[in-house]
C-alpha cells in the first residue's frame, strides 16, 4: 500500500484495512482497492458520491473530506481536532451548503475548545465586526432565538390570537400577512430545535397551538391552489418547514410518556390529530392505536412498544408470506437491505421473492401487488421509527 494511503488511513493496520475494504465492497457491491494511489483515488471518489447520494449517513475521517468536498445534505460536523484559520473555515464550511428551506445552516459539534480559534478565523476571513454581528456567519445564541420566537408569537397573535381566527380573516391581504408571520415563526422553531438546550417551556406557543396553526396554514394553501385568481398563489408557503418536524414513533411515545403529568384527554387528542394529519404516520396509525389500547403508563413505555412491535412485525411477515406465497428468508433479507439502503425492492428483485412462477399475463399485476404490500409493511414497521427499534 502506498505511503499516501497509510497516512490518510493511519488509524488502521494493513490487516484491518483489508478487512474494511472487503466489508465495503460487500456492502456496496463494488470491487474497490487501495493498493496504489490511483486505486485509492477511485475509492475516495466512490465514497464522496455515496455521501452526496445519502447512501452513507456517518463518515469518520482523518484529514480527509475537509476541503474541496461539497454535499448539500451534510448538516453536522463532529470535530476532535485543533483546527485553525483557513483550515477551520474550510472544514466548518463542509456543512453550510443550503438545501432549500429544509436546511438553512450547518451544525458544528466540537469536542475541543475552538471558540478562540473560530473567532480569530472569522475575523481574518470576514469583516472585522463578524464576531459581534455573526448574522450570516454563525447562528445566534439559544436565548436570542427564544426571544425572537416569542416576539414573533406576539406579532402573530395580534391579528390571529388562535388558529381558529385564521378562518375569519376578512381579506386576502390579511391572509397573506398571516402566512408571512407564521412562516417566520416556523423558521425560528426549526432553528431552536437544533439546540441541545431546547425546551418547549421556553416558548410562548404550546405544541398543540403550533400544530393547529400549521393545520390552518395547510388549509389556506389548499384553498389557494383551488382558486387561480387568489393572491395567495403568489406567496411561498414554505411547507417544507412543516415537513422538517421529526414527527415519528419516538415522538408519539414521548407524548404517551407525558400522560402521567398532563391531562389525558388533551394528550390523546394531540396524538390522534398527529396520526391523522402526518402523512408519514398514516400507515402506522392502526399499529399505534392498538398499542395505545394496551399500554401500561406505569411501566417503561418504550420497552413495551419494542416488545409489541416485534410481535406485530413477525405476524405481519408471516401473514404476507402466507397470503402471497413468498419465500420468507428472501423477504427478510429484502427488508434488512432496505434498512441499509433506504431503497425499495425493484420489480426484478420482488419477482425473486415469489415461491412460484406466475403466468406471463398475471406476472406484472402479481409483482405490483406484492410490491405494494411490502411498501406498506415498510412504512408501518420500519420507516420513521425514530430509532426506537
Amino acid at each position: 500500500m502506498s505511503e499516501v494511503n497509510k497516512r490518510n488511513l493511519k488509524l488502521l493496520s494493513d490487516e484491518e484495512l483489508l478487512e474494511y475494504i472487503k466489508d465495503y465492497n460487500e456492502t456496496f457491491n463494488t470491487a474497490k482497492s487501495i493498493k496504489d494511489s490511483q486505486s485509492f483515488e477511485a475509492y475516495y471518489k466512490d465514497i464522496a458520491k455515496r455521501v452526496r447520494d445519502r447512501e452513507i449517513d456517518i463518515l469518520l475521517v482523518v484529514n480527509m473530506f475537509l476541503t474541496g468536498f461539497d454535499s448539500k445534505p451534510l448538516n453536522t460536523l463532529y470535530v476532535d481536532k485543533n483546527l485553525k484559520l483557513h483550515g477551520l473555515i474550510q472544514a466548518f464550511s463542509r456543512t453550510n451548503r443550503v438545501l432549500d428551506v429544509r436546511k438553512s445552516h450547518g451544525n458544528i459539534v466540537c469536542f475541543r475548545d475552538l471558540k478562540a480559534a473560530t473567532d480569530e478565523a472569522i475575523c481574518l476571513f470576514s469583516n472585522k465586526d463578524a464576531k459581534e454581528t455573526v448574522e450570516g456567519v454563525l447562528v445566534k445564541s439559544y436565548e436570542e432565538y427564544v426571544q425572537d420566537y416569542n416576539q414573533a408569537v406576539t406579532e402573530l397573535q395580534t391579528t390571529t390570537p388562535t388558529a381558529t381566527s385564521v378562518k375569519h380573516l376578512a381579506t386576502e391581504d390579511e391572509q397573506v400577512e398571516f402566512v408571512k408571520r407564521f412562516r417566520t415563526l416556523m423558521r425560528l422553531e426549526n432553528i431552536l430545535n437544533t439546540f441541545a438546550d431546547f425546551s418547549e417551556t421556553d416558548l410562548n406557543l404550546s405544541r398543540q397551538d403550533s400544530a393547529d396553526f400549521k393545520s390552518a396554514l395547510l388549509d389556506l394553501n389548499d384553498a389557494a391552489h383551488k382558486d387561480e385568481t387568489s393572491v395567495l398563489q403568489q406567496i411561498d408557503f414554505e411547507l417544507d418547514l412543516i415537513h422538517r418536524d421529526e414527527i415519528n414513533v419516538k415522538y408519539i411515545l414521548d407524548l404517551l410518556g407525558q400522560l402521567k403529568t398532563k391531562p389525558q384527554d388533551e394528550q390523546f387528542k394531540l396524538i390522534h390529530n398527529l396520526l391523522s394529519n402526518q402523512a408519514q404516520l398514516r400507515n402506522k396509525r392502526p399499529l399505534i392505536e392498538k398499542f395505545m389500547q394496551q399500554v401500561d403508563l406505569n411501566a417503561d413505555i418504550q420497552q413495551q412498544f419494542i416488545e409489541f412491535w416485534h410481535i406485530e412485525y413477525e405476524q405481519a411477515i408471516a401473514k404476507l408470506c402466507s397470503e402471497d406465497n413468498l419465500i420468507e428468508s428472501k423477504l427478510r433479507k429484502a427488508l434488512v437491505n432496505y434498512q441499509y439502503t433506504n431503497q425499495l425492492s425493484r420489480t426484478d428483485e420482488v419477482a425473486k421473492l415469489l415461491n412460484y412462477k406466475p403466468s406471463i399475463l398475471k406476472r406484472k399485476e402479481t409483482i405490483a401487488q406484492v410490491q405494494d404490500k411490502i411498501t406498506t409493511l415498510i412504512k408501518t414497521f420500519i420507516e420513521d421509527m425514530g430509532g426506537v427499534v
